[in-house]
């Protein structure tokens, strides 16, 4: 007996998405992803269409729910432009905002609702650790981003007193296909694989299968509500993180990349520096305190399951 009727995700079809359809497909019933393009089904996998901001037919697909996640928002791997900007934080907060208003329709709302967040709330931090229980905020666009989009979640979602919320902080997530880890195999391969700026700055990561594995360990655990930290128990620095990503692709050397030369290289490919350069410092507290064990804690383990994987 599989142990979920209905899972839903929303915006389902990147990254975690696609994991997250993996990891569930034989212990679902039937997982259903909002896109807004159509797709065939795929077993019981079905793909309805949304648009992320109006109530329509796929309302009724909420009924009844084991698994509410939303993962809409798009990415913020671009120049911060004021167009850009707004479709940033109206990506985020009009998707939680459509999502209540289609909850508020049904008979059987879902029993859960995770909203994706990120673990970039934090302030920069090369100084301490910052976990759920005294991780400090900080300052800029990107945090301004986390605050609206987890301040949205939080004002819409407190009148459903009986659906259980989390909010998933999620730092940088590796896997083979998509994100940032292809992108970085690929420097690594043509010898640019070096340290960043001064390659001092905390990176905090996670492996897609330790992203599954939480989301399901919260399903679970009907104590875990709130916020939660989803990164890996070990960050490591810049520098480090690099070599050890060189050393498992047996690449000797890394050519590094200073400040001033990635400023000139985000203009170029339209992104921007503070993705690369901030110290994210932060550790899932809440997550380990509950008993979850991570299938990856430490980057060498997770950077050869993924090598390895292909």
């Amino acid at each position: 007996m599989k142990t979920y009727k209905k899972i839903v995700l929303a915006a389902g079809t990147g990254q975690l998405g696609t994991a997250l359809q993996k990891h569930f497909k034989n212990n679902a019933e039937e997982i259903i992803i909002l896109s807004r393009s159509a797709k065939k089904p795929d077993g019981n996998i079905r793909t309805v269409q949304w648009d992320a901001k109006t109530i329509g037919p796929w309302v009724k697909e909420l009924e009844g729910a084991d698994l509410l996640i939303n993962l809409a928002g798009k990415n913020v791997n671009c120049r911060y432009t004021e167009k850009n900007k707004k479709e940033i934080f109206d990506s985020r907060t009009n998707s939680i905002e459509v999502l209540a208003k289609a909850i508020d329709m049904l008979t059987v709302q879902p029993k859960v609702w995770m909203q994706s967040a990120s673990a970039t709330i934090y302030r920069h931090s090369e100084d301490r650790a910052m976990n759920e229980d005294d991780g400090e905020t900080g300052e800029g666009f990107s945090v301004e981003v986390c605050k609206k989009w987890e301040g949205a979640f939080l004002e819409q979602s407190k009148r459903f007193e009986k659906i259980r919320k989390v909010i998933l902080r999620i730092s940088l997530v590796l896997g083979p296909d998509q994100g940032v880890f292809p992108r970085l195999k690929n420097l690594v391969k043509f010898g640019l694989g070096g340290k960043q700026g001064n390659g001092k700055q905390w990176v905090s990561w996670i492996h897609e299968r330790d992203i599954c594995g939480i989301v399901e360990w919260i399903a679970e655990h009907e104590n875990i509500n709130g916020a939660v930290n989803c990164t890996s128990p070990v960050p490591v620095k810049n520098d480090e993180f690099m070599k050890i990503i060189r050393k498992e692709f047996g690449m000797p050397i890394g050519l590094p990349a200073p400040a001033w030369l990635l400023e000139i290289g985000a203009v170029i490919i339209r992104t921007e520096t503070e993705l690369i350069l901030k110290s994210r410092w932060v550790l899932p507290k809440r997550i380990t305190d509950s008993g979850y064990k991570f299938y990856f804690p430490d980057v060498k383990s997770a950077v050869n399951n993924i090598i390895n994987s292909k």
